[in-house]
């Protein structure tokens, strides 16, 4: 049953929907434009599609990350130098180049642990909501109970909370800087 669900959901998500008719989307997807989707409905299409998020990266364990902080070419050298120092005697000269590698293994180490927390944080703090048409009402959910199929309003300073597919539109522009550097937001229609 599960290997059927995933089939239907991979078909449906190789579907052209962007190409199509706004109008044929709607039949497809939502069936009624007016009430948008049933409660029912969109539950059933959150455990088929799953949540509307992207997966979540994995976490590098921490000996890897370590280990990580070693793979440099100006690393190398200075691994090279000291051997090269222990094997002419300079044990001293020797130490002090390994000192040095370990501390900036250890300085980086830290840093990149401290910069995923960080990424960590940001994504907790960036749950968007959407409000959508279900049962007929206007409803406010969180962006990640989104579902193909959902009708979403979207107002002036809302932030787009999926791929969307525009259906009326009046003077929408979209700052797309993060994506494109464009200074000046893009024109949709």
């Amino acid at each position: 049953m599960a290997k059927r669900r995933n089939s239907l959901a991979e078909a449906e998500a190789e579907r052209p929907w962007h190409s199509l008719p706004g109008e044929q989307v709607v039949e497809e997807l939502a069936g009624n434009r007016e009430k948008g989707l049933s409660e029912q409905e969109a539950g059933r299409r959150l455990r088929l599609h799953g949540p509307n998020r992207l997966p979540q990266p994995r976490r590098t364990p921490g000996w890897l990350r370590f280990l990580r902080q070693f793979n440099n070419i100006l690393i190398f050298v200075l691994l090279a130098s000291a051997a090269g120092a222990l094997f002419t005697g300079d044990r001293v000269d020797a130490a002090v180049i390994f000192g040095v590698v370990f501390i900036n293994a250890l300085i980086g180490f830290f840093q990149e642990g401290k910069a995923e927390d960080a990424l960590d944080s940001i994504r907790n703090l960036l749950s968007l909501s959407a409000t959508v048409l279900r049962d007929g009402k206007r409803i406010s959910i969180p962006a990640e109970e989104l579902v193909p199929g959902d009708i979403v309003f979207l107002q002036s300073g809302d932030k787009v909370p999926a791929d969307l597919r525009l259906l009326e539109v009046r003077n929408l522009r979209v700052d797309e800087s993060a994506l494109t550097g464009e200074s000046e937001p893009a024109e949709k229609s």
